[in-house]
This record gives structure tokens, C-alpha cells and sequence, in this order.
């Protein structure tokens, strides 16, 4: 098996929630050794979100296998020292503390590269670390209400927050490509660039197709469910026994397929209230009721087999069981068991696969689990420890 390709890479963390930890999880899969520096006592505070996987939160647990947890006291001069003669080594530091903490402490990009010169420092923040908003506080649903996403997911009775915290995991995707693309900047042309990520920027790019929609459209796309505002049709339907059935219309192919093929209604192709896509949303209230008249005749399994039969992309309406049961899940193998403190649990593969390369899946970290052999290496004795230990400082 070919050797991880981060393998040989430290990544110094001071970070707490998703976003940081999701980007240093993602380094961390492909070899880098991160080191998460977690406060005494108390830790990350996504260890407290909930106690649902034995006792271990399920946020920790997705966003922290295969870290090394240290507890550290950054607010005292020793814990900076100690924070110090990691960097030293480091060729990596990620951190998403409070506005402002960062610079207070002297972990602002700046600073640390005047100290550091060949480390790579990547901030990652609510709304930027400089502009009219950098000293606020940004978390996953507040970001999605700012960008406009909330005011699109949802349906005509209310608004929603998507079901997990897309704000997080845009910064943290980010952030961890970022990344990647400095280190190999640094190996390339010998410069260690910062890396700066926001969860207001970060999600503000996935909103710019909406965006470009209302800006040249004049009204913003619609809050219709599980329709698509822009195509159709394009949403779910309900069957004879109940089941709900989602298709999804993309091209003239498809359209021509589905009318010929599943709706049995050749003469729609011909419609002029159908010709094109655009036509198709104009007229969506006339073209869902035919559709759901067909869905209504027939149940889940058949309209399922005709749609397949037709070259239409159909799915069921999987709840979260079923999700876990999915047979591309299980018959692709992309579950593997991961240590948590007590237990033993199974957990999904990184989505991208590299030819002969096995992803790193190692334990998540009970909190403070390695300051010991970390301070160990550092060249701290035992006594020393010890009295770390005894002042709080880890």
C-alpha cells in the first residue's frame, strides 16, 4: 500500500466545533499528524453537543478520529510556550477562535510568520478578520440566514435551516483545500502563504447561482420543498400506497422520455405550455398536476420500475435508517470501524479515493489523551509535567 500523502506533515489545530476540525479531520485522513490543542478541563466544546454514540458526542466523533488531544492553557505564559516550541516543528497551524483571540495571543497570520517563517497559518472566521463584521460572532445558523440560504429552503408555510451545518462544512472544505494548495505552493516555490477561510464567504459561494438568479432574474427563486425552483418537473410526488417518489427532469431527452414513456402522454412533447425548460416553470402548477395524476394511479415499486425503464432519474425519499442501510454504502465497502473512547464504532470512508491509497482511520481521542508523550517529545520531564498539571496549564 503507497505511504499517505501527508505522511510526514504536522498540522498544529487550536480549534473547537466543525468548521476547523472538519478541514483537519480531512488532512489528518490522508496522513498528516494533527495535533488538537483542547483547553483543561473542559475541551472542545463539540464534545458537549450531545452523548448519543456511547457516551461521545456524534459531532466529535465524525469530526476527530485519528488526533492527538492535548490539553492546553494558552491564557498562561507556559501554555504559550508550550504552543511555541510546537510551532517551531509544525508545518501547519489551523485555528477558528473567538474575533480578536487570535491576535491577543500572537496567532494572527503576521505574527506567527515573523516567528515561523515556513509555517503555514490558516484562520478560519466568522465574517473575515478585517471589515465591518470581523468582530462578530458567526455560527453555522446565523450564516445561513445572512447568505439568504434560509429564506430558499423550506415551502410555502416557513423557512428552514438545512438539516446539517452547511455553513461549517463549506468553510472547513475550504479551508482543507486551502490548505493543501499552500503546502504545495511551499514545496513548489519555496513560500509559505496564510490561509484565510470565512463561513460567511464560504457559504456566500455556494448561493451564487440564486444569486446570479435574482440579480438578472429580478425576484429571487421561489421557496417550493422539494421542487426545484428553477426546473421542472423536478420534486417528489406521491403514489398510490403512499410512498413519495422524486424525479428529476434535466434535459429535452429526459423531458420527451417522460411524456412518451412514463406519463403516456406523447401529445405533451408537442405543448406549447411545455416546449422549453423556462416554459415548463411557467407552467409548473398545470404540468405537477398531470404528473401527480400519473403517480397517484400506480404505486411506489412500479412508477419506480417505469421511470428507470425510461432513462429518468428517480429515489425514494430515504429517512436517516435508511441512509445507513443504503446498499451503495454497504456493497462499495465504505464503512470501516473507528475507536471511540469505550467503543468501537463504524464510520463512512473520506468520498475521495486515491488509487492505493487507504485512508488514515484511527481512534477518536479521549480529551488530553496524549499531552503526556507530547510534552514527553517536547523534551518536558516528569516533574515538570506534574507541575503543569498541578497549575492547569495542561
Amino acid at each position: 500500500m503507497t505511504e499517505l500523502p501527508l505522511a510526514g506533515i504536522t498540522v498544529v489545530s487550536v480549534e473547537q466545533a466543525v468548521a476547523a476540525p472538519f478541514a483537519t479531520r480531512q488532512l489528518a485522513d490522508l496522513g498528516a499528524r494533527v495535533i488538537k490543542v483542547e483547553r483543561p478541563g473542559e475541551g472542545d466544546f463539540a464534545r458537549r453537543y450531545d452523548t448519543t454514540v456511547h457516551g461521545e458526542s456524534s459531532y466529535f466523533v465524525w469530526l476527530n478520529r485519528s488526533k492527538e488531544s492535548l490539553t492546553l492553557d494558552l491564557k498562561s505564559a507556559r501554555g504559550r510556550h508550550i504552543l511555541e516550541q510546537l510551532l517551531a516543528g509544525a508545518d501547519v497551524f489551523v485555528q477558528n477562535l473567538a474575533p480578536g483571540a487570535a491576535a491577543r495571543l500572537g496567532l494572527d497570520a503576521a505574527s506567527l510568520q515573523e516567528r515561523h517563517p515556513s509555517l503555514i497559518p490558516c484562520a478560519i472566521t466568522g465574517y473575515g478578520s478585517d471589515g465591518p463584521w470581523a468582530d462578530r460572532k458567526a455560527y453555522d445558523l446565523l450564516v445561513q440566514c445572512q447568505t439568504g440560504l434560509v429564506s430558499l429552503t423550506g415551502n410555502e408555510h416557513g423557512a428552514a435551516r438545512a438539516g446539517v451545518s452547511v455553513a461549517d462544512i463549506a468553510a472547513g472544505m475550504y479551508a482543507y483545500s486551502g490548505v493543501l494548495t499552500a503546502l504545495f505552493t511551499r514545496a513548489t516555490q519555496g513560500v509559505a502563504r496564510a490561509v484565510e477561510v470565512s463561513l460567511f464567504e464560504a457559504l456566500a459561494e455556494w448561493m451564487s447561482q440564486p444569486a446570479l438568479y435574482t440579480r438578472h432574474g429580478g425576484t429571487q427563486p421561489p421557496r417550493i420543498g422539494t421542487r426545484h425552483a428553477t426546473i421542472a418537473p423536478y420534486g417528489t410526488y406521491p403514489t398510490a400506497d403512499g410512498e413519495d417518489v422524486l424525479l428529476s427532469i434535466q434535459n429535452e431527452r429526459e423531458w420527451v422520455a417522460l411524456c412518451e414513456r412514463f406519463l403516456e402522454r406523447p401529445d405533451l412533447v408537442q405543448d406549447p405550455r411545455f416546449a422549453t425548460g423556462p416554459d415548463r416553470v411557467t407552467h409548473r402548477d398545470a404540468l405537477d398536476t398531470i404528473v401527480a395524476e400519473r403517480f397517484r394511479a400506480l404505486d411506489g415499486r412500479t412508477v419506480r420500475e417505469l421511470l428507470d425503464a425510461a432513462g429518468i432519474a428517480n429515489a425514494g425519499v430515504n429517512d436517516v435508517e435508511e441512509f445507513l442501510a443504503h446498499p451503495v454504502l454497504r456493497e462499495r465497502g465504505r464503512w470501516r470501524d473507528v475507536r471511540v473512547p469505550g467503543a468501537v464504532v463504524p464510520a463512512l470512508l473520506p468520498p475521495v479515493d486515491l488509487t492505493g491509497v487507504d485512508p488514515r482511520m484511527d481512534a477518536v481521542p479521549a480529551l488530553g489523551e496524549h499531552t503526556e508523550d507530547i510534552l514527553t517529545a517536547l523534551g518536558h520531564g516528569s516533574a515538570d509535567i506534574a507541575a503543569l498539571r498541578a497549575d492547569g496549564v495542561v
